[in-house]
């Protein structure tokens, strides 16, 4: 489950705030395109004319939050969505919103969750010499449940938390606060998603059924930890890399010695990763009052992470070396970690996009590590 988060503020420079009232002269002199026959303000749909009537705001909850953007930055939004789209735009226009909601169109995060549970898979199949068959099986099983997971979880998220994504003009157009998707549709939605997850579950074994299913309260709680707590990444990080834990009994292995390093190693990585990805919004979090560790660690998050990074190697390699992998094994560690490293080294903090570029070069990074893994894997059931 890739677990979005909202992140609420307008930046500074993107423009001056607007009254309501001053909204709506606007609107009336310059019918903005992006009031025209489209679905993605549903707010406006009210039969528009070159008289545009006035809106009591404080009965309309989105027209208030969206009073607060100027036309130009809403329409700077929407076009932003629109290009995010990518082969979504292709499928039927009700779609579109569930099919964002559950971030059909980033699947950054869906790999992200996913690498754990490759690694965890790979190395158990390993230590059994389990058959080819079985791996690919169990394999497509965890991701299929991290595809649909991740959407629970950002739909769950996006419930959530959308009377704060309507306070930033980069959020305001996710379905929930823009008005596309009803909380009633919304509810139903994620009630057909855990349907899905509960099938995919019960693919498992019992025990490993339920401990996958223990990773629930995680899922559903983290939106509430970054109201309360600068260390939010602590809990996404715990049940981001579950699959590490959960591709053990899948594959019929219980080993905690083998299994613990393991999952340290991928509760260190996310912890890595997701603190520089809340870097992005550090301006937007520090006016709203929302916390993360970007917050907490500030200047000194990059030392912090070369130290997460250290301490996730340590695990990754005492994890391989209980499991008595192989030489591919050390030698996707090393490749992976220097990758790591050099990624750090890099990514600058105070630009938005060197943030996301690195949370999204870390797919790489992930496959490396199971590669080595896998390449041990194949060698040890051919030759």
């Amino acid at each position: 489950m890739w677990i979005a988060r909202a992140r609420i503020g307008v930046a500074s420079g993107l423009g001056s705030l607007v009254t309501p009232s001053l909204f709506v002269r606007q609107l009336a002199k310059t019918k903005p395109t992006f009031l025209s026959k489209s679905t993605l303000f549903p707010i406006f749909h009210r039969n528009l004319s070159s008289d545009v009537k006035q809106v009591d705001l404080k009965k309309d909850p989105i027209a208030e939050a969206r009073s607060l953007f100027t036309a130009e930055e809403l329409e700077a939004s929407r076009l932003a969505r629109l290009e995010g789209l990518g082969s979504l735009k292709r499928f039927p226009e009700k779609w579109i919103p569930y099919m964002e909601l559950m971030r059909m169109e980033k699947p950054a995060g869906t790999l992200l969750l996913l690498s754990p549970c490759t690694w965890s898979i790979t190395m158990a199949a390993y230590m059994t010499s389990a058959p080819l068959l079985s791996t690919i099986w169990m394999l497509s099983v965890f991701t299929v449940g991290a595809f649909v997971m991740r959407g629970a979880g950002c739909t769950v998220n996006d419930m959530w938390d959308r009377n704060l994504d309507n306070k930033v003009a980069r959020t305001i157009e996710r379905p929930i606060t823009s008005g596309r998707v009803s909380m009633p549709q919304a509810w139903t939605f994620l009630g057909a998603q855990l349907a899905v997850g509960l099938v995919i579950l019960l693919q498992l074994p019992l025990d490993c059924f339920l401990l996958g299913a223990s990773s629930l309260v995680l899922v559903g709680t983290y939106p509430f930890f970054k109201r309360i707590t600068y260390y939010p990444q602590v809990v996404l990080s715990a049940c981001f890399t579950w699959g590490a834990l959960l591709g053990f009994p899948a594959m019929g292995v219980w080993n905690w010695p083998v299994m613990i390093p393991l999952y340290l190693s991928g509760f260190f990585w996310c912890m890595t990763y997701d603190t520089v990805y809340a870097h992005q919004d550090k301006t937007f979090d520090i006016k709203a009052g929302i916390k993360s560790t970007a917050l907490a660690w500030g200047a000194n998050s990059k030392k912090i992470c070369y130290a997460m990074s250290a301490a996730q190697m340590g695990c990754f390699v005492t994890s391989g070396f209980l499991a008595g992998m192989g030489p591919f094994f050390y030698l996707g560690a090393a490749a992976g970690g220097f990758r790591l490293f050099n990624m750090i080294r890099n990514v600058n903090l105070d630009n938005p996009t060197d943030c996301w570029k690195f949370f999204k070069s870390n797919i790489n990074t992930g496959h490396i590590f199971w590669l080595g893994i896998l390449l041990d894997y194949l060698c040890k059931i051919f030759m």
